[in-house]
């Protein structure tokens, strides 16, 4: 039947398979395969409305195999990505490619398509060597198909307790090369390793460094890639969080930022009385939805119990201390707890993900 059918209809039937079947589709004959690595499969398949994206985490520290979850047939299925060595890699992903770093020298980095196994080896970003804190981020265009990885390197300065050396490093498909817009020295603050890029602007959390008593325990700085300027100072871009917040997790959700965090309590910001989402809206931040107490009795109090993930319309808040898994689709009364998670329950998935659309 596939012999009768023309190219272009039988992508547009195979672009609405279950996100699994894809895999499985291109181990079916030599026709199919070539279908499904073209380009324009992979970006009508993308754009399919019925498709949702995965959650990948690891489960093991020693093995560089993980499990993606379906949020549509609900089921977990082993995945090994390429290159990746060790689970504590960096990981970013946008638009169904991924990009990831070694956690070592942060050095090697690779953009990877997890379809077609295709996987592109970039240039060693330029910037400091061996950098206290790395903050990595990829966006894809969707009407171009290239794309942009930027990574946030922080450094103590020597000799200098509160003092943080950053850079901004940029680099682009298109021109296939790294570009470093921005240098700077804060003080009393630093980088992490919590980045995104929204509607062409990076967004990166930066944490106190010491110097002084400060209210909050996290802050967000905002950089326009689109001008790379170099001139002005990133913490006149500061916009402080709406809470005492722990485990901030920042994502795109339709090129709006929306952030996850735990509400730390007012005597105790370690410890969290709950787990909220919020839009930013301007320079103010508009809570959406707060995990319902049934659901947040499972990830419990301490900072750091948890991670989160999202696109499109769809967050991940994975638990570290219980193999519980919540997905929030925009509306708070549909939220639903996985229970059943892969692998080893006794050792805490790894924070590294991907989602695949």
């Amino acid at each position: 039947m596939d012999l009768i059918l023309p190219d272009d209809l039988l992508e547009r039937i195979l672009a609405y398979l279950p996100i699994a079947s894809i895999f499985r589709a291109g181990c079916v004959c030599k026709r199919w395969h070539e279908i499904i690595s073209s380009k324009r499969f992979l970006w009508n398949f993308s754009n399919v409305l019925s498709q949702k994206p995965w959650y990948f985490m690891f489960t093991n520290s020693d093995e560089s195999t993980g499990y993606a979850y379906d949020p549509i047939l609900r089921k977990w299925y082993s995945i090994e990505l390429p290159y990746i060595k060790t689970p504590n890699w960096f990981i970013a992903s946008s638009c169904g490619l991924v990009c990831f770093m070694d956690n070592d020298s942060r050095s090697e980095l690779y953009v990877c398509n997890p379809i077609t196994k295709q996987c592109k080896r970039l240039q060693e970003p330029p910037g400091l060597k061996f950098p206290d804190y790395s903050a990595l981020a990829i966006s894809v265009n969707r009407i171009s198909h290239n794309y942009i990885v930027s990574i946030v390197k922080s450094k103590l300065v020597p000799g200098k307790l509160f003092q943080w050396d950053l850079s901004i490093h940029i680099y682009d498909s298109e021109t296939m090369r790294w570009l470093t817009p921005l240098t700077e020295v804060l003080t009393g603050w630093r980088a992490g390793d919590e980045s995104v890029i929204c509607d062409g602007v990076l967004y990166f959390l930066i944490y106190p460094a010491g110097g002084g008593i400060l209210e909050n325990r996290h802050g967000l700085v905002t950089y326009n890639l689109s001008s790379c300027s170099s001139h002005g100072l990133l913490i006149r871009s500061f916009i402080p969080v709406p809470c005492s917040l722990t485990c901030g997790r920042l994502m795109n959700l339709k090129e709006k930022l929306v952030m996850v965090g735990g509400i730390g309590k007012q005597d105790r910001p370690d410890i969290i009385k709950g787990i909220g989402i919020w839009v930013l809206n301007g320079k103010r931040w508009q809570e959406i939805a707060r995990m319902p107490h049934k659901f947040f009795q499972g990830f419990g109090e301490l900072d750091d119990v948890f991670a989160s993930r999202g696109t499109d319309d769809l967050i991940y808040i994975q638990s570290y201390g219980a193999p519980l898994l919540l997905v929030f689709d925009s509306d708070p009364e549909a939220m639903e707890m996985v229970t059943e998670m892969p692998g080893d329950k006794e050792v805490p998935a790894s924070a590294l993900y991907w989602l695949l659309l």
